[in-house]
């Protein structure tokens, strides 16, 4: 099972030569191999608040090692079993040992009694499965998938536990499944006709909160982008290994205090929120040098190519089936889906892929061939229970919960509202029967180890709504009524949240992406005006104004089509890193219905023996 504290992974890479000055790569005589190391977080369930940071610190030292470690088995010099053991997984468990070490010190300082963490430090060194190709000769793995799952997740083939052979290679790069040489693979694609429709929710019950609340932040179109995750790992720069996507807080980098936070400017219409919402980037392998190609988190750890806009990007807030809401408390975090779920298993995986017009399709471990005409949409349907006491708990993820078919929230937790993040890109399916030669992949940044499969897609989020707005959320929507940004507010609309994942007809017009003109590409803070105003045709029915907040460009489009209720899996997150010191904290570049407890996705493949998650 994943956590996000971090602290273990299992490494793939598939070990061929880096690419010579004609860029081809050069296959070694041993192939594909996987390290595997326990996962030191997800035994962490409850920290002290005295060694906090002092644990967070060492988990992501842990996460660092395994990151070197992957680099280091792409060099062409490890040419056996035995030069990857004593030079690669020999010193890793040394400092291994020393850094859970120190995490039990740590923790029996603040009076925590450790248990077993002395076990932790042994890693794996395996061969896998080779997996020589272009781009559309691949070997499968061992492990299928069975098709439909009883929640009616998509499970059509495992997830590659290697990388492609001998796939593209653009701008020079080694071409191993991927531009970067660290996937994806062809086989991590599937038409999106391949998903069985999504079952229908449960019918809303008499004391159901029906009504949704719509915030419109934009799409990032300032081009606002760190490596960092300030809920996993504050203080560490890069402690992510991949870039994400921010909109509507605009101060979130891991060195950002809770009262940064609720001084920042947002990106939000309503200047009432200033939440933070943010997500990896989606990228294209077209070969495209972007200005972190040279740097952590980006081009060095595997992340690469052209970062997407978002063509538009929906935020809903809706209720429980069941029950009504209360309010979420100022400086909530909430972490939905796995950024490692394809190392530690689709436990704690909320994927969800598709395509416009598809909707009632959902794919949980592949990314959406959508036809022509039809854009990819990747959705979080974020928890909606909480404990009633924390805003954030050791493993950032036991404070809340996901509701169960019939909204019905675990004892001692209460229904909040649910965000239902919607995310748009207009790229186009890949050609991968040339290895995205003619038409590039697409997928989204991850851990290096992660491969860029797209059953490692999550979102982030901290509530830092002022207290007015967010009083007005929660009636809204128990009175069963159409809210926010771009929605007509007096309309209730059809009002059926449906059951388990907020499903039903939300109506509620545009989200009212902002208008007006774009600011300089160059600048990460400095916002654009925002001034035009959408119509908002949803199923309220009523006019929206959406009128952009400072830099956030709108599209004015409605939007094409509102959350529908799809089986869902429980939060992972993210883990931590520690990068050089010197590594920027921020980046920009001009390129740029209620909760379910859902049944896993299919298993990843990782390789032979796979050491069991805790």
């Amino acid at each position: 099972m994943a956590l996000m504290l971090g602290g273990g992974g299992l490494v793939a890479a598939n070990v061929y030569a880096s690419a010579t000055e004609s860029g081809t790569p050069q296959q070694t005589s041993w192939g594909a191999v996987t390290i595997d190391c326990p996962d030191v977080g997800d035994t962490l369930t409850s920290v002290p608040d005295d060694s906090r940071a002092d644990v967070d610190k060492e988990l992501a030292s842990l996460d660092q090692q395994i990151a070197e470690a992957y680099q280091q088995l792409q060099d062409p010099s490890v040419t056996d079993r035995d030069s990857a053991q004593s030079r690669i997984v020999d010193p890793l468990q040394e400092n291994r040992a020393a850094t859970i070490e120190r995490i039990t010190a740590a923790l029996e300082r603040a009076g925590a009694q450790p248990d077993g963490l002395g076990e932790m430090a042994d890693c794996t060194l395996r061969q896998t499965e080779n997996q020589n190709g272009d781009g559309q000769d691949q070997q499968q793995g061992d492990q299928q998938g069975e098709g439909q799952n009883q929640d009616g997740q998509q499970g059509d083939g495992q997830i590659q536990g290697d990388q492609q052979g001998n796939g593209q290679d653009q701008g020079g790069q080694q071409g191993n499944g991927g531009q970067a040489g660290n996937g994806p693979v062809a086989a991590d694609y599937a038409d999106i006709n391949s998903a069985p429709p999504a079952a229908q929710a449960p019918p809303a019950q008499g004391d159901a909160s029906r009504g949704t609340f719509v915030t419109s932040c934009g799409v990032n179109a300032n081009g606002l982008f760190n490596s960092d995750n300030v809920i996993v790992a504050p203080g560490v720069s890069n402690g992510a290994h991949h870039f994400h996507d921010y909109i509507g807080n605009q101060s979130n980098t891991a060195f950002a205090s809770d009262q940064d936070l609720a001084n920042a400017e947002t990106s939000c219409v309503d200047q009432g929120d200033k939440s933070t919402y943010y997500w990896p980037v989606i990228r294209l392998q077209n070969g495209t040098q972007e200005q972190d190609a040279a740097k952590p988190g980006g081009g060095v750890e595997g992340n690469a190519g052209q970062i997407v806009t978002p063509k538009e990007v929906t935020l809903t807030f809706v209720g429980n089936p069941r029950s009504k809401v209360t309010a979420m408390p100022r400086l909530l975090r909430i972490i939905t889906g796995d950024a490692k779920a394809f190392v530690n298993g689709p436990a704690n995986a909320n994927a969800s892929w598709s395509c416009t017009g598809f909707e009632d399709r959902q794919l949980k471990d592949k990314y959406p061939l959508c036809p022509q005409g039809s854009d990819v949409v990747r959705t979080f349907r974020f928890q909606s229970c909480w404990d009633g006491r924390n805003i954030d708990s050791a493993n950032h993820r036991t404070h809340v919960a996901f509701a169960q078919n019939d909204g019905t929230c675990p004892n001692g937790f209460q229904a909040i509202p649910q965000l239902v993040q919607r995310i748009v890109y207009d790229v186009d399916a890949p050609s991968l029967n040339d290895g995205g030669r003619t038409t590039p992949l697409f997928a989204v940044d991850s851990f290096p180890e992660q491969l860029h499969k797209p059953v490692t897609d999550h979102g982030d989020f901290i509530n830092v709504f002022d207290e007015k707005l967010m009083t007005e959320m929660v009636g809204c929507i128990n009175d069963g009524r159409q809210c926010g940004a771009g929605t007509g507010q007096d309309d209730p609309g059809n009002g059926d949240n449906g059951g388990d994942n907020g499903g039903g007809d939300n109506g509620g017009g545009d989200n009212g992406n902002g208008g007006g003109s774009a600011p300089d590409p160059g600048a990460s803070q400095d916002p654009g005006d925002g001034n035009g105003s959408n119509t908002g045709n949803g199923n309220g029915g009523g006019t929206g104004n959406g009128n952009g907040s400072e830099g956030n460009p709108g599209t004015g489009e409605e939007p094409s089509q509102q959350p529908t209720p799809t089986a869902e899996a429980p939060a992972g997150g993210e883990q931590s890193t520690a990068p050089a010191d010197n590594e920027p904290k921020t980046y920009s570049s001009p390129t740029i219905r209620s909760t379910t407890a859902p049944s896993a996705a299919p298993s990843p493949e990782t390789g032979n023996d796979q050491a069991a998650q805790p």
